[in-house]
């Protein structure tokens, strides 16, 4: 029996690997043949219509992260923050080493840091990978995107290149434009306060973020962003991930106000001292 097991143990990682194959080439053959399966509009542009949402431990973190504690030991392993594989192409985003070391500081302390743990908007493009859907409604001439999370959302203006925000914001200003049967947003105008993930990767009021929408079939978008920020970054980068269409039974937006939820851990030290000095 003995003998026979390391023999076990090599033809059932054998088939594994044969198996784990044959789904990726099935998978591929799948991706293909959905990628000219694309939904379109009236005048012919792909639709982007319907809930979308990612996938994965992206809003942990960008950048590939071991799995590691979180902030509270009463929490266990529920508390405990997710391993992730990342999605910067290349791997690490390109700081400067002034911006590395910020970086490092907010990931210490990033329950008091973290502007989304007070409710804050989540600007762009952390609001499309957080762990909650968000809603396209389009039309020729803006596309409207709606997001569970604290109620945010934004206007994307399709036919206005040149309309100049009129002041800085948390979801930035969104201008859209075609390029075949991709849409691409240019965002500016963002508040520098607005993180990329729990990490704490950060930017300055100099961000511009060039987001490209690419249906690869009629329930997937291929999601490719791309930053630029002289103030931390060397050089532009990028990230892409795949966005889903959610498909469940009555899928739709829900309310997540989480301002009341945020309220004592903002305030709440003001409620308390004023108790205290009552007579």
């Amino acid at each position: 029996m003995a003998k026979l097991f390391p023999t076990f143990i090599a033809l059932t990682a054998a088939t594994s690997l044969s198996l784990a194959a044959t789904f990726l080439t099935d998978s591929n053959a799948v991706h293909a043949a959905d990628a000219g399966d694309i939904p379109r509009t009236a005048d012919g542009k792909p639709d982007f219509n319907g809930l979308w949402q990612a996938l994965g431990n992206n809003h942990w973190g960008v950048e590939p992260h071991n799995a590691r504690m979180g902030p509270d030991y009463r929490w266990g392993a529920l508390g405990a923050i997710p391993a992730g594989l990342g999605i910067v192409e290349g791997g690490e985003i390109p700081y400067t080493p002034e911006a590395r070391a910020m970086q490092q500081e907010n990931q210490a302390d990033w329950l008091a840091r973290d502007p989304v743990v007070k409710c804050y908007m989540p600007g762009v493009p952390r609001a499309n990978y957080m762990p909650f859907p968000f809603h396209i409604v389009q039309s020729p001439e803006h596309l409207i995107m709606a997001y569970e999370f604290a109620s945010a959302s934004r206007v994307v203006y399709m036919d206005r290149p040149d309309f100049a925000a009129p002041v800085p914001s948390w979801m930035g200003h969104s201008l859209g434009r075609w390029e075949g049967d991709t849409l691409v947003i240019d965002v500016t105008e963002q508040m520098p306060d607005t993180w990329l993930d729990h990490s704490g990767n950060h930017h300055t009021e100099q961000l511009k973020v060039t987001e490209r929408y690419t249906h690869l079939g009629r329930d997937v978008i291929e999601y490719e962003v791309t930053l630029e920020d002289p103030g931390v970054y060397t050089r532009p980068w990028s990230m892409k991930m795949p966005l889903y269409r959610r498909m469940d039974e009555n899928a739709q937006l829900l309310e997540f106000k989480c301002v009341e939820f945020a309220e004592e851990l903002i305030y709440g030290h003001l409620v308390k001292g004023a108790e205290r000095t009552e007579p």
